[in-house]
């Protein structure tokens, strides 16, 4: 697998510009945990026998279910949004009718939308829980239909749950792959974007984090994180064997402003 297969979702943080270093860390297994799925890259450009793909964000977990089910109804549905005139009055009034509805599958299609039409494919709620990303002013969003067609095939093999990252170590039985992608330890004050979802990601977070992993490693996981080359996480993941690579990563609207970053991929492996 040479080639990167790409996401339905734009998203800050995605896998794709590492995924070939990522691969090489991600030890063999027939089931791989991924409590931060995220973009769920990760998902798609790995060959396990199954997967549990947990995350804490419920649109986006409501989303990938939606696709999962019916995706030729999802595909028909959200591209007839993306057909709508591309301007502020649209974006806003959709994110309005976002936040305001309970209807699961339209949620899935407007998320999808919000996705693509928002700044830089940013994902963020007020804490009344409204999402609240600004009109991206992108002069014609794409919309993913082969990406969300090649993610519906892949589908069959994953379960999509949505909640807490604990509660989805907790699900790894000896011999699971477990993969983190949390949001990282700002190296920076101008880096800082751990607000992923409402609550936030705390270095309480952190540290409650890397302690889950090394429980579920002493009972017979494989545990993968990835996070920030930072001296706060270093000594979150101390007694961890530390790998560090380069990416891109950054939230810039402007491609001098997305520069390389050290990221460290952390790994634990089963009691021989």
């Amino acid at each position: 697998m040479n080639s990167v297969v790409r996401s339905p979702l734009k998203w800050v943080g995605g896998k794709a510009s590492v995924i070939a270093e990522l691969r090489r860390h991600l030890p063999e297994g027939k089931r791989l945990i991924e409590p931060f799925t995220g973009s769920a890259t990760v998902f798609l450009n790995t060959d396990y026998d199954s997967y549990v793909l947990g995350d804490i964000n419920g649109d986006l977990i409501n989303m990938f279910n939606m696709i999962k089910r019916n995706p030729s109804r999802f595909i028909s549905y959200a591209a007839s949004l993306f057909n709508n005139e591309n301007n502020p009055i649209s974006y806003y009034q959709l994110r309005d009718e976002f936040n305001r509805s309970s209807n699961q599958f339209y949620r899935a299609a407007i998320f999808l939308y919000l996705n693509r039409h928002g700044y830089n494919g940013m994902c963020r709620y007020n804490q009344s829980g409204g999402f609240n990303i600004p009109f991206g002013k992108y002069k014609s969003p794409y919309f993913p239909a082969a990406e969300i067609r090649t993610f519906a095939e892949k589908a069959d093999k994953a379960v999509f749950l949505c909640m807490d990252f604990s509660e989805c170590i907790e699900m790894a039985n000896p011999g699971d792959v477990i993969y983190c992608d949390p949001p990282y330890i700002p190296t920076s004050k101008t880096a800082d974007f751990t607000a992923y979802h409402t609550a936030g990601f705390s270095i309480a977070d952190q540290q409650r984090l890397a302690d889950a992993l090394r429980v579920a490693s002493a009972r017979g996981c494989h545990v993968v994180a990835s996070n920030s080359d930072s001296p706060e996480a270093l000594k979150i993941y101390d007694g961890f064997e530390i790998n560090q690579i380069d990416a891109r990563r950054s939230i810039s609207c402007k491609s001098d402003g997305r520069n390389k970053s050290r990221e460290i991929i952390a790994i634990m492996g089963a009691p021989l």
